[in-house]
């Protein structure tokens, strides 16, 4: 299971503790560093249905999958078992279980909860915030800036990395833990779409006007800011997913 307090691995392709290539040397930013990853069957079995690997509504049989993943069944019962609590999978008696079609109530369901878990871990950075933290901020808006989405993954680890700078010493530990996993399935997800021009630009600005706020120490103004950015991430993904329906229905 991911887990941000439990450390985190570098999620570019450089060593440990190296920075995201490209961002501003002459800071000290914290290295970001993805959740550990060690293969096991929970996280591999998430990553196939976010993926598509494993289409919707497709039968999960415990014994397929203990042999695909070199395990007992135990484990891939506790595996379902937890996707289960998270949405991904359905259960139903004398039917098994399946996997649940990630589609726009999907989404909906998830940015619904994030826009109110989001707002309340910036509104308690506010009242931390350093100068080294403001710095670090500014420094991987600036290389968003500069990259214009030009580099797509580079792009979306900056972005990660600007809001775990926010929210990683919260507290709440459940809290950044759930964050981290809305995170990577909206990520997974929003992968595959394309973004708009329009939708880039407001992103850009959303991160400025976040900086501005917490700068200020305006803890309310940055909770609104990110509760609008948070919303208009879900939906413009669902936007998108209608599109390519659209287009090849």
């Amino acid at each position: 299971m991911s887990n941000p307090q439990a450390g985190y691995r570098e999620a570019a392709a450089g060593g440990a503790g190296a920075q995201p290539e490209g961002v501003v040397s002459g800071l000290a930013l914290p290295a970001f560093q993805a959740p550990d990853r060690e293969a096991s069957v929970y996280e591999a079995i998430r990553e196939d249905i976010i993926s598509g690997r494993i289409p919707a509504n497709a039968r999960l049989i415990v014994a397929e999958l203990a042999e695909r993943h070199g395990t007992s069944t135990n484990p891939v019962r506790e595996a379902l078992q937890q996707l289960r609590g998270e949405g991904f999978v359905v259960m139903a008696a004398n039917r098994g279980a399946r996997v649940r079609p990630i589609d726009q109530d999907f989404i909906r369901d998830i940015y619904e909860i994030e826009v109110l878990i989001e707002p309340a871990l910036t509104r308690w950075f506010v009242g931390i915030a350093t100068d080294a933290d403001i710095a670090a901020l500014e420094a991987l808006h600036a290389e968003m800036l500069r990259l214009n989405y030009s580099d797509p993954v580079r792009h979306g680890l900056l972005d990660t990395q600007f809001h775990h700078t926010m929210y990683e010493r919260h507290y709440n530990r459940h809290a950044v833990d759930l964050w981290w996993k809305h995170r990577e399935i909206l990520r997974a997800i929003s992968r595959r779409l394309p973004i708009s021009l329009g939708r880039q630009a407001t992103v850009m600005r959303d991160h400025q006007d976040v900086l501005d706020a917490i700068k200020a120490q305006d803890a309310d103004a940055a909770a609104a800011v990110i509760a609008r950015h948070v919303e208009g991430s879900g939906r413009h993904i669902i936007e998108q997913m209608r599109a390519a329906r659209r287009i090849g229905s």
